[in-house]
Formats: C-alpha cells, sequence, structure tokens
C-alpha cells in the first residue's frame, strides 16, 4: 500500500515537471481563472486562488480513485 502511494507520488511529481517544462503557459494560466480573488491596495496583495484549487482538488481525486479502487 505504501509502495503504490509513493509510486504515484512519483509519478504525480514527474508528470508535473514535465508539464511545466514543455507547457510553460500553463503557469500563465494557473492562478488566474474566474473565480480566483486577487487583491492589490497599496504594497499589499491578497490572492485566493479558489478555482484553481478546486481543480486540483478534483484531478488529485481522480488520481487517487484510480489507484486505491484496485
Amino acid at each position: 500500500m505504501l509502495g503504490k502511494l509513493l509510486v504515484g507520488i512519483g509519478v504525480a511529481f514527474v508528470v508535473i515537471g514535465l508539464a511545466l517544462r514543455f507547457a510553460p503557459w500553463l503557469l500563465a494560466w494557473f492562478g488566474r481563472l474566474p473565480g480566483d480573488i486577487n487583491i492589490t491596495r497599496g504594497d499589499t496583495r491578497i490572492f485566493i486562488p479558489l478555482t484553481s484549487m478546486i481543480i486540483v482538488s478534483l484531478l488529485l481525486t481522480l488520481i487517487l480513485n484510480l489507484f486505491f479502487r484496485r
């Protein structure tokens, strides 16, 4: 069980690394979705990535369900 989890985490890191290496537009897209809150006043910046975190949560849920449903 622990072995599957470690392999899954390793695969996720490889996929994320390849995506960031070969698709840098993902960084420009992530955090600028409708529903992400960005408040800037003077020197203070508040950033709350609601929509982006919902998408990350859904993707992680799908990936983990693929590993642990068997």
